[in-house]
């Protein structure tokens, strides 16, 4: 499992494949619309550890595509961890097993949003 934001990632590691990764049983390419930042942001932890060969299959849900994709980054990063404790150093200070607590703050009683109010007029 993996988490950013509100979105919520269920990520499965296939040894032995030939790299792809399925997000909602579609291509991470086709599911981000090509957007390569995205796309580099899952990858992350296995260019991290140099690996290569493994198949993801991701199930997500919540947030938007950026999210969805730190959620993806995170479950990968804890994924190859229980997959072997040795990676944990790696990835714990390339900032991956660390969960983004940043949420959107909740918009308040009398303010236009979460922290924008009416202007101030004097006269």
């Amino acid at each position: 499992m993996g988490r950013r934001k509100t979105a919520v990632a269920r990520v499965r590691l296939f040894p032995n494949g030939d790299g792809s990764v399925t997000v909602n049983g579609k291509a991470a390419n086709d599911y981000f619309g090509g957007r390569d930042a995205l796309l580099a942001t899952i990858t992350a932890p296995f260019r991290e550890l140099n690996l290569d060969g493994y198949n993801i299959t991701v199930r997500v849900v919540g947030g938007g595509t950026s999210g969805q994709a730190g959620a993806i980054r995170h479950g990968l990063a804890r994924a190859l961890v229980r997959m072997n404790p040795d990676f944990k150093a790696a990835m714990r200070k390339a900032g991956f097993l660390t969960r983004d607590p940043r949420m959107k703050e909740r918009k308040k009683p009398g303010l236009k949003r979460a922290r924008k109010a009416a202007q101030y007029t004097k006269r």
